[in-house]
Order: structure tokens, then sequence, then C-alpha cells
């Protein structure tokens, strides 16, 4: 294969990755996609002999590097918020997402009425994730379990059903039961911790038991 020919598909690929890491809206995949990209343009700049398209690149990889580690290592404030009824905020919070929300639950309408139980997850202070549902004879059943898009990171949920267990079982509750038919949702559930109910095979459920 003409070597010409592979430096300028290095080239093609270098440029698709930064292009798609400028359309992503949470900033990890962004940074790292971004910084395969500039790596991808730097090895290209190396190859037709470009020091300047090489160095830059470089120095772009070098600056993702920082922010990462800047965000991999930077404490964040997680809190739990309950959610008396009726809620204003949480009505407009469900308006503002409806349709994000659709897209994982097509069949949520508006149940902030109907869900006796609900709790905002914040981040720093922003309201980052949103838990609703109802609890019968200690269990609590998962009605909507959403993370808005700019921290899908899995840090929300592992704050949630991980860390704050004592907050669960202070009320009463000792077991998260979710259903689902969708393998992607599943496999989320799975890896913070819930385990298939041998009963019911699209019901998850999450034993609580104090932190030892």
């Amino acid at each position: 294969m003409d070597s010409a020919f592979v430096y300028e598909l290095i080239g093609y690929v270098a440029s698709v990755l930064v292009a798609v890491s400028l359309m992503m809206s949470r900033i990890v995949p962004l940074r790292i996609v971004n910084m395969i990209g500039a790596a991808t343009f730097a090895v290209y700049g190396y190859l037709i002999g470009s020091w300047p398209v090489a160095g830059m690149n470089a120095f772009i990889v070098l600056i993702n590097v920082y922010f990462l580690l800047q965000i991999y290592r930077s404490s964040e404030y997680f809190r739990i918020l309950p959610i008396d009824q009726p809620d204003a905020y949480l009505n407009a919070f469900l308006n503002f997402y409806r349709k994000d929300i659709a897209q994982f639950y097509p069949d949520f309408q508006n149940e902030a009425d109907a869900s006796e139980h609900g709790y905002f997850v914040l981040r720093n202070m922003a309201p980052a994730g949103l838990i609703l549902g109802r609890v019968e004879a200690g269990c609590f059943h998962v009605a909507l379990d959403y993370a808005t898009p700019q921290y899908r990171d899995f840090k929300v949920a592992a704050h949630l059903w991980r860390e704050n267990r004592e907050h669960f079982i202070g009320e009463g509750i000792t077991e998260i039961r979710s259903r689902t038919t969708d393998p992607n949702y599943a496999g989320y559930l799975r890896k913070i911790g819930f385990d298939k109910d041998t009963d019911r095979p699209d019901t998850y459920i999450l034993k609580l038991s104090p932190k030892s």
C-alpha cells in the first residue's frame, strides 16, 4: 500500500476524531476523544515531516491529559435531597428533560404526583440525578432513575446506590427494585451492584446493608 495514502488516511481519521469530540456534551468523553484525535494528528505531522503540526497536537494531548487528571483528582460534593410532594421544581425539571427521559423511559409521562418517594442527587449543588418511585414493605420500587446528560459517568449512581445506603436504611428501606427489558439499562444496574431476580427476569434487586 502506498505510504502517501496511509499518511492521508491517518490525517482523515484524526480529523474525524477531533470533529466528533467537538460534538460531545460530556466533558470527560470529549477530552478523551479529542486527546486521541490530537495524538493521531501528531503522528500524522511526524510522518509527513510537518513539525509544527506534530508539536502543536502533542501539546494539545498534554493539555487534555492535564485537565483529565484535574477532573479525576478533584473532590466533588454529593448530596441526596428528598423531594416533598408536591414540588414545583420537580415538575419543572421533568418538563425540561421530558424528551431526553422519553428516550430511556418511553412509557413515563409525569409521575411526580403519583410517586410517593423521590430524591434529587446534587453534584456540587447542581441537580445531576433524579430518582422517583414508591415504597412498599421496606422495598423501594424505582419508577424513574435519571441522570442529566452532562453527569452520566456513574458517579451519581455510585453515590446514590453504593455510598448512601445508610440514608435509605434510615428510612426503613432495605431493598431497591428496578424493572427493565433494556439490555443497556440492565448492564448499568449490574455494574452498580444490582442482581437479577430469579423469579422475575425483568427485575433487578439491590439488597441494602450498613457499611462495615
